[in-house]
């Protein structure tokens, strides 16, 4: 018995190439699409966020302002529909606006 029989008969599922099936390729293309567009909107992000802290500097104002940062994420917690996790969103959100501190600053 060869090897790839033997991995049959014990219920193991034949290598297959991941790539050539098609319903693998459709949905690696939507997941592909939607990274694209979270790149896009963290981008345009950025820009939005460039610009407030160059508003609020004119102004005297301090570029980081906590209290709007957890009502942010509370707002985000009340629209979340899932299946994002609470914890999940929470280490994304954080993340996001650490990431724009760094890149903004």
């Amino acid at each position: 018995m060869t090897a790839t029989a033997a991995s049959v008969g014990c219920g193991r599922r034949p290598a297959i190439d991941p790539s050539a099936d098609p319903i693998i390729r459709q949905f690696r293309d939507q997941v592909s699409d939607n990274d694209r567009a979270l790149v896009e909107k963290i981008n345009a992000r950025l820009r939005l966020v460039t610009k407030l802290k160059s508003y609020k500097e004119s102004r005297g104002l301090d570029f980081v302002d906590p209290d709007r940062e957890e009502s942010m994420l509370r707002d985000m917690s009340r629209s979340n529909g899932g299946p994002l996790s609470q914890s999940g969103l929470e280490e994304i959100y954080r993340a996001i606006l650490d990431l724009t501190k760094r890149e903004v600053s």
